[in-house]
């Protein structure tokens, strides 16, 4: 049988809203680790109780929280978007080559979106996971995210 048991209960005045622009640049189809960049801008706002929020400004690109200790995860995880989505699939739209629409349908299921719970001026990650920037696209891109912070100060 199932346990379930209650944390600590935390209550916090919403004083702040902080925001700042990650520009990412990608190598192309891969994910790039961005959580040592919002752990950086929560220390530089002074951040304490609250949540950050990420949103990408594309539609060809993605952001996912997944375990950041084995590169393998990331490769596999690449080639099951390529099987659930591939080039060459009789596509209509591919106005920019064959990767166009199978780039837009990953960030479908991906998600553009993230919001982490921030403790003590830390992100509430479990061990080994990270907060990925995923680029669809086969070549190399600079992508925009905005990173927002709403809570109290440490």
């Amino acid at each position: 049988m199932s346990r379930i048991r209650a944390g600590e209960i935390r209550e916090t005045l919403v004083t702040r809203r902080v925001s700042t622009v990650l520009s990412v640049d990608t190598k192309g189809r891969s994910f790039t680790e961005v959580t040592g960049a919002v752990s950086q801008f929560l220390a530089t706002i002074g951040a304490g109780d609250g949540e950050v929020s990420l949103f990408c400004r594309h539609t060809s690109a993605s952001l996912t929280i997944q375990e950041n200790a084995s590169p393998e995860v990331q490769l596999d995880l690449l080639t099951a978007l390529d099987r659930l989505a591939p080039e060459h699939a009789g596509w209509v739209h591919d106005l920019e080559g064959p990767d166009d629409m199978p780039a837009h349908v990953k960030s479908v299921l991906t998600g553009i979106h993230l919001a982490i719970p921030v403790m003590s001026g830390r992100m509430a990650l479990g061990t080994w996971q990270g907060i990925y920037l995923i680029e669809h696209r086969a070549r190399a891109h600079r992508r925009d995210l905005v990173v927002a912070f709403v809570g109290d100060g440490g």
